[in-house]
């Protein structure tokens, strides 16, 4: 068995209706060791940049990436979600090599920092679009990690700030698109999903009402960093020559990783949604975090875009019927192969790292990041300017994405 992994999986079947129970927060820290979620950058960043400098009109076309693990490419590793833990575990590790595991076939050099760009990354997947589609976004980075450091910047993970890296980028290519994913660590995502998760497997309490005062407390500071990031970049494009009309920012939201309560198909009670399907949650607390945290999160990012007129995408509803535990989509098996029709497109809670490390958790994985690529895709082609919804098509797989004005 696989999902969640619980090393203890024979317990008492449960009746849904969690109470508050006193004394947490020991326990929160002791899952949280094990539900380390870096939510979640410069080695082999693009697929055509070169050392040579050149004017803003000159160079190849470029996309660039800056962020954090929702668009730097982490979870890309994983093709839908097995209970299988050896060999390919039915084809859904990336990273098997025939004779054992080699994260690098995915993410390159970033397996060892951790950053985890991988090669079916946001940028990377938006084919057909500029020549070059560089990567510099980082699993884990916080606003701060944008910045340049002469305005604050802090790097990550060995790397120099984003915007730092975004001016030798900016001189060698003709940027045309730069897409920013960010703010989501500022607000603790890593800390209200083992907030949940410990809520439901060890305090039988919900967790949606103390994490939505703790969102509520840090969003008018995470949505001031998220405004500076695009500050900071459009300070490092015009330092590097270029006019504001001559590339665009899109700003994108985050998707939800879990479904609705009755969108989910593991019940409430028992344990299979921590042993077999890897999203251990309250229903409430799913309902929650689907229609009330991700849409106020979108809601503010959407607003910093208008504010600073940039363009928004908003992801909300992309992996909708392809979440972890949704009944529209299924775990893969010896006879259920990886499908990118019928597959989860989001990377599952696996607490005992028996399938690669847990950061990889609640992450769009390989499909769901080719669907993503295609969102960009279609933005690219747009016209400048406005805010779009991207969403997918039940039964299809990413090249059927679609945008909508929003």
């Amino acid at each position: 068995m696989s999902g969640f992994r619980s090393t203890n999986t024979l317990r008492p079947t449960r009746s849904p209706g969690p109470r508050r129970t006193r004394g947490r927060a020991r326990g929160r820290r002791l899952v949280a060791s094990a539900l380390a979620l870096p939510l979640a950058f410069v080695a082999l960043l693009t697929t055509g940049a070169g050392p040579s400098m050149a004017s803003p009109t000159s160079g190849p076309t470029a996309i660039v990436s800056m962020g954090d693990s929702y668009i730097s490419g982490e979870a890309g590793r994983w093709q839908g979600n097995s209970l299988t833990n050896s060999g390919s575990r039915d084809g859904s590790d990336r990273a098997w090599t025939g004779s054992g595991y080699d994260p690098g076939r995915v993410y390159g050099p970033t397996a060892v920092n951790g950053c985890h760009r991988s090669d079916s990354a946001e940028v990377r997947s938006a084919t057909g679009t500029a020549q070059a589609l560089i990567n510099i976004a980082c699993s884990g980075a916080t606003t701060k990690n944008v910045f340049r450091a002469a305005s604050g910047g802090t790097p990550y993970k060995g790397e120099a700030p984003q915007a730092d890296q975004l001016a030798g980028i900016a001189a060698a290519n003709n940027v045309k698109v730069i897409a920013l994913s960010v703010g989501g660590n500022d607000l603790g995502f890593a800390d209200i999903i083992t907030a949940c998760a410990a809520d439901y497997m060890v305090w039988y309490s919900y967790c949606h009402d103390d994490q939505q005062v703790a969102v509520d407390a840090k969003i008018d500071a995470a949505m001031a960093g998220v405004g500076k990031a695009v500050d900071e970049i459009r300070a490092v494009m015009s330092a590097g020559g270029y006019a504001a009309s001559a590339y665009r920012i899109v700003l994108q939201s985050y998707p939800s990783p879990i479904p609705r309560a009755a969108e989910n198909r593991y019940a409430e009670s028992g344990w299979t949604r921590v042993s077999t399907g890897g999203c251990p949650f309250w229903n409430k607390d799913s309902d929650w975090a689907r229609d009330s945290l991700v849409p106020q999160i979108a809601g503010r990012l959407k607003g910093v875009a208008a504010a600073k007129g940039v363009e928004f995408l908003d992801l909300r509803d992309m992996l909708q019927g392809r979440e972890v535990c949704a009944k529209q989509s299924r775990l893969v098996n010896a006879t259920q192969p990886p499908s990118a029709t019928s597959s989860e497109w989001a990377r599952w809670i696996d607490s005992d790292s028996t399938q690669g490390p847990v950061q990889e958790s609640m992450h769009p994985n390989y499909y769901g990041q080719l669907a993503q690529g295609r969102c960009l895709a279609l933005v690219y082609a747009a016209p400048a300017g406005g805010a779009h919804t991207c969403r997918n098509t039940a039964g299809a797989d990413a090249s059927r994405m679609y945008l909508t004005a929003s």
